[in-house]
């Protein structure tokens, strides 16, 4: 059956898809054009035609793995809702015991991170700015009077190494952390960083 024409702009989102996907199953350091050609049952020229090297295949596909990740992190803490309940949303979606996609792919990531620069620089924009998203909200919670939290930046900091790092031990070894221990100690950091005694149960949903 004859494959149908995509513009540009699809096949290369295509393209991304199906790098995300290799790379999720394979790891970046396996990963090869050929693999992700063959996924899609076009030769590899097609794919350097449209990214010319596998460094640049690899860090557009994280790149464009992030702005869907960020996309949906903006409509949680977009809702017509409290600063709270939109920052626990957004906090138990990330969680690695919530429903985001793709913690083995951004583990994968962070390490390939330390020797291609290319990489480096999308994982960076993306933690940049998914911390600049959160700190933003807990601000908008402290400026309404809903918690306390002197530095919205810092307390954006520490929830997202505490995520990341429960993520690693959760992802890489099996058993490490339940996921119900692991959500206590997500929904009592984010207590501790608003300044809260504890979260009414109401406001925990």
């Amino acid at each position: 059956m004859a494959r149908v024409r995509l513009s540009v702009a699809e096949r290369r989102e295509e393209l991304l898809r199906a790098a995300v996907e290799q790379i999720e199953a394979r790891g970046v350091a396996a990963v090869r054009i050929a693999d992700v050609a063959s996924a899609l049952g076009v030769s590899n020229a097609l794919v350097l035609y449209h990214f010319s090297t596998k460094e640049k295949l690899v860090a557009d596909a994280f790149a464009y793995a992030a702005e869907d990740d960020l996309a949906h992190l903006a409509r949680l803490l977009g809702r017509r809702t409290t600063a709270l309940r939109r920052l626990r949303s957004a906090v138990r979606w990330y969680a690695p015991t919530g429903q985001a996609k793709g913690w083995r792919l951004w583990i994968e990531g962070w390490a390939a991170a330390l020797r291609e620069p290319a990489l480096r620089e999308v994982t960076r924009d993306l933690d940049k700015r998914w911390k600049a998203a959160i700190a933003e909200v807990i601000a908008e919670g402290v400026a309404a009077g809903e918690f306390r939290c002197p530095d919205p930046m810092g307390a954006a900091l520490r929830l997202t190494a505490l995520l990341d790092g429960l993520a690693v031990q959760m992802t890489s070894y099996a058993g490490a952390v339940s996921r119900a221990r692991a959500q206590q100690w997500v929904d009592e950091a984010l207590a501790r960083e608003l300044g809260l005694a504890e979260v009414p149960t109401a406001q925990r949903r």
